[in-house]
């Protein structure tokens, strides 16, 4: 009875504290005030007002990690020139751990802090300025303070000489388009900010506004943006039978080669090369894109695994779904674009026939489980190296491709009355309308078998949590496809390296099981010649070789000549093309029917 009243007390106390933490948040006022005075030097200038304070100490902290993308990146690192005042006394600020400033506020309600931010990385998750415009990744940008998540704050953006535009999914205060209000900082931290002159459309779809922001120019046609982003909106809404946004923003940095995107919760960030558009292979690339990111609004942001979110901002948040999150956002790019009919049956079947090649054709699939793939995305996945490609592999791409065997096993189980689709709306209604939370990975298997009235144990032991190499045969063959290897009768001789693209012929990268892995060619060698031959192109340096063939490889490591006996193997990649069965049946057909909306 002692060790009850005792562990009751303490949550009584705990309970307390916490209420007491609460009210002081919701009576606390938070307004930021960013400045570019030295934007051609990469410089963002923050000011914090802070008031209504009622505790003793202050810790202001910069998360360490942005939501979407899975690596600790550290943005404390760009922060310098920390200050905080009060009552025109400056204050002492000790940092307090990497991404921690502690202030004493005692006798204090209010606190001006100012700091400044060096952004000059590129990329659809970091902030990045400079004389033409500013990009503004919060979570790299706003000290928030600790405990105090749920607290609204104001941002005021003054913007550098020249500059006129601002786009953000933040709600404007009192109509002043430079003066944004967030009422939380998960919702802070999740609208990325765009200032500067960039070419500003929009389209309304599903009910909803949506803004599509251009910086850095472009040969991209608006109008038929206009109706094709529009298409995929729709089919995407039609999916979870709802779009939860009344105003959504698309920010597009368009580089000479770019690419890439990220998820947020009524925005998101794409990269894209600003001449591609012109092409077909380019623009449906980019539709592509679009299709990943504007699903997630549904999928990741509100259908979510149980940990992410509420977040935590000082660390990883570890979760073996993102397969799902992920990987079933990558098969929805491209099935959406087939179903909004913005590519041919044959175009998809051909986006799939890469996507088993990417797979199929790395080492790392039969090492790294795909749930194991997603756990260990926050040390592996966004810091590869030179053997990544023999040990890892993608929870997007291997997470699409059992998307689709998913999808296919529940339209022919159910005899074309439900798909994938019913799934991902019933779980999203499930768990972000109804339960208020996250899933758990044991809650989303119970969703597929619902719909593929079936256990699906044997499934996940095989392609989740174990190493059997997929049989897309059986899953493609319930809609009358099948996959055969277009390679499968050649006998050429490879090496099994990777070589720089120019300069000196520098190994990259040995692939498992190949000549140069068993002969040791290693990662950094530069061939120097074969059999005496120099080795001057890549594509050539085998030529007249055949599989069997004893060949003589000098190389210098480290600087020192190396001489090493190497025995040719067959090139052992493969080019899988997904093709009809010539005798399809009826039901096949109708499974293909559900399956591509033909």
């Amino acid at each position: 009875m002692k060790t009850i009243k005792l562990v009751a007390l303490f949550f009584t106390l705990l309970f307390i504290m916490d209420d007491t933490i609460s009210q002081a948040a919701g009576a606390v006022q938070i307004a930021y005030t960013v400045t570019f005075p030295e934007a051609q030097a990469h410089y963002a200038d923050v000011e914090m007002n802070i008031s209504g304070l009622q505790q003793n100490t202050l810790d202001l902290k910069m998360p360490v990690w942005t939501p979407g993308s899975y690596l600790v990146r550290e943005f404390a690192k760009n922060v310098e020139s920390f200050s905080a005042t009060a009552k025109g006394k400056l204050l002492a600020t000790p940092k307090i751990n990497k991404n921690c400033w502690q202030i004493n506020t005692t006798g204090l309600s209010s606190v001006t802090v100012k700091y400044r931010v060096y952004c000059f990385e590129i990329s659809v998750r970091t902030s990045f300025i400079d004389a033409s415009h500013a990009f503004i990744s919060p979570t790299g940008i706003f000290l928030y303070p600790d405990k105090m998540l749920q607290s609204p704050s104001t941002v005021h953006i003054i913007p550098y000489q020249g500059w006129t535009k601002i786009s953000t999914s933040l709600e404007p205060v009192n109509g002043n388009a430079f003066t944004r209000h967030a009422p939380n900082y998960d919702i802070l931290f999740d609208s990325p900010i765009e200032v500067g002159n960039q070419d500003i459309f929009g389209f309304d779809a599903a009910g909803v506004k949506y803004e599509v922001c251009m910086v850095g120019g472009g040969n991209y046609d608006k109008e038929r943006l206009k109706v094709d982003m529009a298409k995929i909106v729709e089919q995407e809404t039609a999916v979870f039978g709802e779009n939860p946004n009344k105003h959504y923003v698309f920010i597009v940095h368009n580089y000479a080669r770019g690419g890439g995107g990220l998820e947020h919760l009524s925005s998101t960030t794409l990269g894209a090369s600003r001449d591609s558009y012109g092409t077909e292979a380019g623009y449906h690339n980019f539709l592509s894109l679009v299709a990943h990111e504007h699903f997630h609004l549904w999928n990741v942001k509100r259908l979510r695994p149980i940990v992410l979110g509420p977040f935590n901002y000082d660390t990883e948040n570890y979760t073996t779904d993102l397969w799902i999150a992920e990987g079933f956002t990558a098969y929805y790019q491209n099935i959406i674009l087939r179903h909004a009919n913005l590519t041919t049956p044959d175009g998809y079947l051909d986006a799939i026939s890469n996507e088993i090649n990417v797979i199929e054709n790395q080492p790392g699939h039969l090492v790294q489980p795909l749930a194991e793939s997603s756990f260990d995305a926050w040390i592996k996945a966004y810091r590869p190296n030179e053997n990544s490609y023999n040990t890892t592999i993608s929870y997007y791409d291997k997470g699409a491709a059992v998307g689709m065997l998913l999808d296919l096993e529940i339209i022919n189980d159910s005899k074309g009355k439900y798909s994938l689709d019913d799934v991902m709306k019933y779980m999203y209604d499930t768990y972000y309308k109804t339960k208020k939370r996250g899933y758990t990975d044991a809650e989303f298997k119970q969703g597929f078998e619902k719909f593929a009235g079936k256990n699906l144990d044997d499934f996940y032991k095989k392609y989740i949590t174990g190493l059997t190499p997929i049989d897309y045969n059986k899953y493609l063959g319930y809609a009358g496809y099948k996959i055969i290897d277009e390679l499968a009768d050649s006998n050429d001789p490879t090496l099994g390296v990777n070589i720089a693209a120019s300069g000196k012929k520098i190994v990259t990268s040995v692939i498992r099981g190949t000549a140069a892995w068993i002969d040791g060619i290693n990662v950094n060698d530069e061939l120097v010649s074969i059999d005496g031959v120099p080795v001057t192109d890549a594509t050539t340096m085998l030529t007249g070789k055949k599989v069997g063939d004893k060949i003589t490889v000098n190389v210098l490591r480290d600087g020192l000549p190396l001489t090493l006996p190497v025995t040719l193997l067959r090139n052992n990649r493969l080019k899988y093309k997904v093709i009809s069965l010539p005798d399809a049946t009826a039901q096949q057909f109708a499974v293909r029917k559900k399956w591509l909306k033909l």
